[in-house]
């Protein structure tokens, strides 16, 4: 049997280019704003609690007619990322996009996408992605930080991550400013 190369590359891939204008953002951060607002909720074992110890953010979700253009152009980058790099099968939209505003003080502490609790029920998250809207010096902080403490990614206006939804991550605490961000999943069948 010859050795082969894994098709994939990394669980953690950030976009070279920005994916949106800064027009493109803003007009994202309007409609974001537009929907109605939510008190951040944690998510794993904790999901569906508020606990201002796990994480402080204000959110909201953008349903998919608010803004069909966006979601076509992410879903065409996380097919390609995930071509090229995680090799998921069967992947695609299957939640609405979560706006999300992180101001001074506020923060969401280590956690992963997936949820644990039930891995049958399909469809499973299996990308995450993280998208910066705000130009990067309107805030200080508020760093992405993957797998652990210090490994932090520091993303341009517009610029996104695509990672594997059960790799470890947290939003530093925001210490100047306001950090608006868009949050997406995508998911598949279940992991064999």
């Amino acid at each position: 049997m010859i050795y082969t190369e894994p098709k994939w590359k990394s669980f953690a891939v950030t976009t070279v280019d920005p994916i949106f204008t800064p027009e493109q953002c803003q007009k994202i951060i309007e409609v974001g704003r537009s929907c109605p607002k939510e008190i951040g909720e944690t998510g794993g074992i904790q999901k569906g609690k508020i606990d201002p110890s796990i994480r402080v953010s204000n959110i909201s979700f953008i349903p998919f007619k608010s803004l069909v253009p966006m979601y076509k152009l992410l879903e065409e980058v996380m097919l390609r990322i995930n071509k090229n790099n995680f090799g998921f099968e069967k992947m695609g939209i299957t939640e609405i996009a979560q706006y999300t505003e992180y101001s001074k003080n506020e923060f969401y502490d280590w956690h992963i996408d997936s949820f644990i609790d039930h891995p049958n029920e399909p469809p499973v998250r299996k990308i995450s992605m993280s998208c910066l809207l705000s130009p990067e010096n309107e805030f200080e902080g508020g760093d992405l930080e993957l797998f652990s403490e210090g490994a932090g990614v520091k993303l341009k206006q517009g610029q996104a991550i695509f990672f594997a939804s059960f790799i470890r991550h947290r939003v530093k605490p925001v210490t100047k400013g306001n950090r608006k961000s868009l949050v997406m999943w995508f998911g598949g069948p279940p992991f064999k």
